[in-house]
């Protein structure tokens, strides 16, 4: 009854989303306000806990907020600019080959994005920029889609570990734990599982793209270009492990995918592992009326802005990263040391909240480099304004289901005070699972991750709705806690495919109105080998007993 009770928000939120396609931004208010009362009337917490606890949820949120506004403020500045046209315009002159478009730009070029912006951007610029080189619109929003999960685990900087992070920290310091070490942990193991599955979606994104909108309607050519895309795969993957294991999540796809793409790009120009006959699509009198645009999707932007122009923000944006993330530089302490602290909210002993304002990527680099870029690309006062304004137009809705988000699961991890001598709602949810899966609950693990991205259209929010449930549950099993969590990082990346927000996002840009279905039903596929692939191989390690965080 407890842990029934306990769901009942998660339910809520589920059954808006997915059953009535409500958006984060409605559902999370509500399924908010239902923990509320539920805390208040059955686990019989003090009001002014619960007001505590939802207060420092949102400012936790605000940690993540912050590096979503810079993210996208950036790539606002950029389009306006015209700069995002000159980078799209940049790569037309590569290669006929549709194949090695579909990976340049959907899988190297789309995974930049997701590590400087993430929250749906990539799909939806790679998905124009395809059809602009003359892929079906139908095509390029299933490949853009497929393409845009390896690197969500580590997008917009890292901003779904650090969601994830917000919410474990309460569970860290119960068991003493140190959260840094534990993130830097984490980080690992999400890339390394990671890593074989990045290495091979090239290849199965083809295979979808070719299998369906071929002339043939077979995986050949796909298969015959396997080289060239397992050869990219590796160019982004390796650097992107690397990158992980050494320095943390906020740069594994933003300079990951940085140091793939120019490999790639050269390696295609001078024809290396590029099969000698091109591929093309179909005549277009012969596309079926399902795979064109229903709807006026606009004209790319004209630019004639130089490449290394275009890129300087970008440039600039990983340069910073890497300097002030990298502790020899001395410069990473000193910014973390720049803090606003909130102790004891509401008067409740150690219910402390820090904002490293300096130290967050919102700040430095992506506000930073966005102010500075309107001075290199000499905007208008109207351009500057516009961006800003854009910006903060697109994040209301994410600042709404942050909020709501964060003070749903931070109600939940603290309900454990309370007047009714029940466990908190989080561990109540923990021991019944563990009850029902048992030893085989890893198979569940990733599922739930997919389920979060499906449902909310976010990775972070999946990670800040289950992480803390997936430790307590992992803990409760005598479970590598750090192997389940790592599981639902992923899982939360794999849902980026099928979750309908992004789903209806790329369909709107590229003008496929109404194909959300079937986009859903053939990127399912792709799906659920990575989830197959996590699971074997998180599995496998799982099923040795190795441990690499005991807690």
């Amino acid at each position: 009854m407890n842990a029934i009770l306990a769901f009942i928000p998660i339910l809520l939120t589920i059954v808006l989303m997915a059953g009535f396609n409500w958006g984060a931004k409605k559902a999370l208010p509500l399924s908010w306000l239902l923990a509320v009362l539920i805390a208040l009337f059955y686990w019989k917490i003090d009001i002014l806990n619960v007001t505590a606890y939802s207060f420092f949820g949102v400012l936790k949120a605000l940690d993540i907020l912050i590096i979503i506004f810079g993210a996208i403020l950036i790539l606002n500045t950029l389009k306006i600019s015209g700069a995002m046209a000159a980078i799209n315009n940049g790569f037309q002159g590569i290669t006929r080959d549709r194949r090695i478009q579909a990976i340049i730009i959907g899988y190297m070029f789309g995974a930049f994005i997701e590590g400087a912006a993430g929250f749906g951007t990539p799909a939806a610029l790679a998905g124009p920029l395809l059809v602009g080189l003359g892929f079906p619109p139908l095509a390029a929003a299933i490949v853009a889609l497929i393409f845009n999960s390896v690197p969500v685990p580590f997008g917009a900087v890292g901003t779904p570990i650090t969601g994830a992070m917000s919410t474990l920290s309460t569970n860290l310091s119960e068991v003493g734990a140190d959260p840094t070490v534990f993130e830097m942990i984490l980080t690992k193991w999400i890339a390394l599982p990671n890593a074989l599955a990045g290495t091979l979606i090239p290849l199965i994104g083809l295979m979808i793209m070719t299998k369906i909108f071929g002339k043939k309607k077979s995986i050949r050519p796909a298969l015959e270009v396997a080289p060239f895309a397992l050869f990219a795969g590796i160019c982004f993957m390796v650097p992107y492990t690397l990158i992980a294991i050494a320095f943390g999540p906020e740069l594994p796809s933003l300079v990951g995918a940085f140091i793939g793409l120019g490999i790639v790009v050269y390696a295609a120009k001078k024809g290396f592992l590029v099969p000698k006959k091109t591929w093309d699509f179909p005549e277009k009198s012969l596309w079926s009326k399902q795979w064109m645009s229903n709807s006026d999707t606009g004209q790319m932007v004209e630019s004639k802005m130089p490449l290394y122009k275009a890129w300087a923000p970008y440039l600039l944006i990983a340069l910073i990263l890497v300097v002030t993330r990298i502790p020899a530089f001395g410069l990473k302490g000193i910014l973390a040391a720049q803090q606003i602290t909130i102790n004891n909210i509401f008067g409740i002993d150690s219910l402390d909240y820090s904002l490293k304002w300096a130290y967050l990527p919102g700040t430095i680099p992506f506000i930073l480099v966005a102010i500075l870029s309107a001075f290199y690309y000499k905007m208008k006062i109207k351009q500057v304004k516009r961006a800003w304004k854009l910006t903060f137009t697109q994040i209301k809705g994410a600042a709404i289901a942050l909020f709501s988000g964060v003070a749903l699961v931070q109600i939940m991890l603290n309900s454990g005070t309370n007047g009714a001598g029940l466990e908190s709602m989080l561990t109540e949810m923990a021991q019944a699972t563990a009850e029902i899966s048992g030893s085989a609950y890893p198979v569940f693990a990733p599922v739930i991750g997919i389920l979060g991205a499906f449902m909310s259209g976010s990775a972070t929010v999946s990670n800040i709705l289950f992480a803390s449930f997936q430790f307590e549950t992992a803990a409760l099993l005598d479970l590598p806690q750090i192997l389940i969590v790592a599981m639902q990082g992923i899982g939360a990346g794999v849902g980026n495919m099928i979750c309908v927000n992004n789903v209806v996002a790329v369909s709107a840009t590229v003008g496929c109105i109404g194909s959300g279905g079937f986009i859903i039903r053939t990127n399912a596929k792709p799906a659920f080998i990575y989830y197959l692939i996590i699971l074997i191989a998180l599995g496998a390690v799982i099923a040795s007993g190795f441990n690499p965080l005991s807690l």
